[in-house]
């Protein structure tokens, strides 16, 4: 492993294109961790948002004109507005509020990061879950009811699970779209890879390497996302429905 690194070493001393985060180990811990804080906040987010679309969606359908009023422009607010404006008004906004005596913030960057990104991506899972409910057949939901189901077990068990197979492609779109947005956190110090490797090219003066590997990492995890996502879809999609 270690001639491995040395190579890297090799390459930039002979043709000058400097690789630090392979043979440098103090650059290769930073990337490494900024990887990897990408993967966790991509899989908060994706969770995150997913719940927020299971729910929103059921509460569009209550029988409370107010609950209605509150589901709509919240989806209208996080879906008409640009997500780096969200982060910067919860974060820089919201969080100056939200303050000890002492001046230290109580919810951290990476929080808000997390919070503000799945509320975006969940006002679109919310709009993605409702098209999927609306194709469930009322006969099914009225069946469900002569069953002695309640509004909630319907859902849950009978409504949502046919909803989900059937917006499984929309969903898809929109949280590859959420783990490719989650670059946007840079801007409040969150420290994935963006961040990371603006370090790095700032210290070693390695943009034009440091870009290329951003682009190749991000292509590998969209793509290994994308990957599995595809084969999950497969195996859920509901039989003679969409070709």
């Amino acid at each position: 492993m270690d001639a491995f690194f040395e190579w890297f070493r090799w390459l930039y001393d002979t043709t000058g294109i400097n690789l630090t985060i392979f043979y440098d180990a103090f650059d290769r811990k930073r990337f490494v961790g900024g990887f990897f804080t990408t993967i966790q906040l991509a899989l908060s987010c994706i969770l995150l948002s997913v719940l927020i679309g299971v729910l929103g969606a059921w509460l569009q359908g209550s029988r409370l004109k107010l609950t209605r009023h509150v589901v709509y422009w919240y989806i209208q607010f996080f879906r008409n507005t640009p997500p780096l404006v969200q982060l910067y008004f919860f974060y820089f906004g919201v969080g100056a509020y939200l303050k000890t005596t002492g001046g230290t913030p109580l919810v951290s960057n990476v929080t808000w990061a997390i919070l503000g990104l799945s509320m975006y991506a969940g006002a679109f899972n919310v709009e993605i879950f409702r098209s999927g409910i609306e194709s469930v057949p009322k006969a099914t939901v009225e069946a469900a009811q002569s069953f002695g189901f309640s509004r909630l077990q319907a859902y849950r068990h009978i409504v949502l699970p046919l909803a989900f197979r059937v917006c499984l492609p929309a969903l898809n779109n929109n949280l590859v779209n959420l783990v490719k947005t989650t670059s946007i956190s840079f801007a409040i110090a969150v420290p994935e890879m963006l961040y990371v490797s603006a370090q790095i090219w700032s210290d070693s003066v390695n943009v034009p390497e440091m870009m290329n590997v951003l682009l190749v990492c991000y292509v590998g995890l969209v793509g290994l996302f994308v990957y599995a996502m595809h084969k999950w879809e497969r195996a859920m999609r509901v039989p003679g429905y969409g070709g």
